[in-house]
């Protein structure tokens, strides 16, 4: 847990000191928007995710270059590089060429049916895509945790629990802050049930986000499907470790299955506001006085 620890205050730190630097860059026309307040705020911001990863893995790779230490902490790298970059390419996509597309699940298989592709169902494609890579990838790279994992009905499998995790994370990007709140919270718990070092890596894409949440809360910036596809991506690849069970991971699968179904029919924001410990934590060190769905994302 040391190592997780390490790498969400690390990613932390570059990405907020990334974002310093570079905040002008993001303000451009086409990720202009405006939100419940009537504030104009730039989106896509999370695209600081996967490059805080990137500098991260490379100068750690260089560090250790000639070292057998970071085998033992460090062979998440390449999945979670695969996982955030992919995310975010597909993230970025949809948050310029998806305005006005969103909708849910039966938005785009509507819009399928009509003869045109929305860029949210690109990314629901890309997604399961890059889901199965990214766990294909890790199969080589690490120990093999379930028995199941490398035939292709494992495969699916846990690519589909990266692809719906991803797509829950955006889920909850509907208010400032929300998808970084609510994926850190789900990434510690995970990582507590691994107790491993393994997840240093997947940890500096969490605290990325962290570092991004002061001008998400301050509504300055948000994240956009960038930054939020691959914070839910990552609470995806945490959860392949701490349930290692093939048949638990089955009932996984179930649940953020549902969970992504219970969006298209239930407010997120409407359930988080009538109960009050999660009224309390969504609001905290926000700027909103009212939580609106839709604000965000």
């Amino acid at each position: 847990m040391s190592w997780t620890l390490l790498g969400l205050v690390v990613g932390t730190v570059i990405a907020a000191a990334i974002w310093s630097l570079s905040e002008g860059a993001f303000a451009v026309p086409a990720l202009e928007r405006t939100n419940y307040r009537g504030a104009t705020l730039y989106t896509a911001i999370g695209v600081v995710i996967p490059v805080t990863v990137l500098l991260v893995v490379a100068i750690v790779r260089l560090v250790l270059a000639a070292e057998d230490a970071w085998y033992s902490w460090d062979q998440l790298s390449s999945t979670t590089l695969i996982l955030v970059i992919g995310f975010a390419l597909l993230g970025l996509l949809d948050d310029v060429a998806g305005v006005g597309q969103s909708g849910g699940f039966r938005s785009h298989v509507g819009a399928l049916r009509r003869g045109r592709v929305t860029s949210g169902m690109i990314k629901l494609v890309g997604g399961g895509a890059v889901g199965v890579v990214a766990v294909s990838v890790m199969q080589s790279d690490t120990p093999f945790l379930a028995q199941d994992t490398g035939t292709i009905l494992g495969l699916l499998r846990d690519g589909a629990i990266v692809a719906l995790a991803a797509n829950l994370g955006n889920l909850f990007d509907r208010a400032p802050g929300r998808a970084t709140k609510f994926t850190a919270v789900a990434f510690v718990a995970l990582a507590l049930v691994v107790r491993d070092s393994i997840l240093f890596m997947p940890a500096v894409a969490i605290g990325a986000g962290l570092g991004l949440l002061a001008p998400d809360l301050r509504e300055r910036a948000m994240l956009g499907d960038a930054g939020a596809n691959p914070l839910g991506a990552v609470c995806g690849l945490a959860a392949l470790w701490a349930v290692p069970d093939p048949w638990a991971r089955w009932l996984v699968l179930a649940v953020v299955l549902a969970l992504n179904l219970l969006s298209e029919v239930v407010s997120f924001s409407t359930v988080i506001d009538s109960v009050g410990p999660l009224r309390w934590f969504d609001r905290l060190g926000s700027l909103r006085a009212h939580p609106v769905d839709g604000a965000q994302g």
